[in-house]
């Protein structure tokens, strides 16, 4: 059994409003599209700290190999540490059983006072899905999600199905570059013995060198957000 997870501290001095980004995902590895998505939505929605928390055992994963938590977290640490506004974070995989979101809500929002306001940000096409996410009423009472969209990305499908579900979701679209680098690519290309750099940091880039990965299992998994 593992100990509490640590969470940063946020909001103890109760005098004013603190926004805590919530930056799940499985993170295989971290990337680029990653931090740039986080970034934007700091700035956007004037987050005071966005927490990247790679998932434990990713719920819609579990018929797939995932690498290794340990290794996922020192590579999200490696990514994150230039950024004083991010912080990486152990909490799912710290904890026992499969990683959804509502619990990690749940547990945040116990965790902080009321004066703290949880984001949660994912991408726009996971809004497509997210009121079929587990226990979505419970989420949708815990905090507002940010939908990281492309130039150029039709949103109006997705308000019509979070409108359309009777759940009142409170949903913030926001607009990023255009960066088309994914996780499931990354895998890949290292596995193919081709570049990454400028997909990922250089940082994480040395740790998968060092440590090997990638280069011997199957690559062709579907790259996905958090855990739902």
């Amino acid at each position: 059994m593992h100990a509490a997870p640590r969470l940063p501290e946020l909001g103890a001095d109760r005098q004013r409003e603190y926004r805590l980004g919530i930056m799940g995902g499985t993170f295989d590895p971290i990337h680029y599209g990653h931090l740039v998505t986080a970034e934007q939505a700091r700035e956007a929605l004037e987050l005071d700290l966005v927490l990247f928390m790679p998932a434990g055992i990713p719920a819609f994963k579990q018929d797939k190999r995932v690498t290794d938590a340990e290794d996922r977290y020192a590579m999200t640490v490696l990514a994150t540490a230039a950024n004083p506004a991010f912080d990486a974070s152990r909490f799912e995989i710290d904890r026992d059983g499969v990683t959804y979101t509502i619990d990690t809500l749940r547990a945040l929002r116990a965790n902080y006072p009321d004066n703290v306001k949880l984001f949660f940000i994912t991408g726009a096409d996971a809004i497509l899905d997210l009121v079929t996410w587990h226990d979505a009423a419970a989420m949708a009472e815990l905090a507002t999600f940010i939908a990281a969209t492309r130039p150029g990305y039709d949103i109006e499908q997705a308000r019509q199905r979070v409108a359309a579900s009777g759940v009142p979701f409170d949903v913030r679209y926001i607009e990023i570059p255009a960066l088309a680098i994914s996780s499931t690519n990354i895998r890949a290309r290292v596995s193919a013995k081709k570049s990454v750099r400028y997909l990922t940091s250089e940082s994480v880039i040395g740790y998968i060198r060092k440590n090997g990965l990638y280069s011997s299992h199957a690559v062709e998994r579907v790259d996905g957000a958090t855990a739902r």
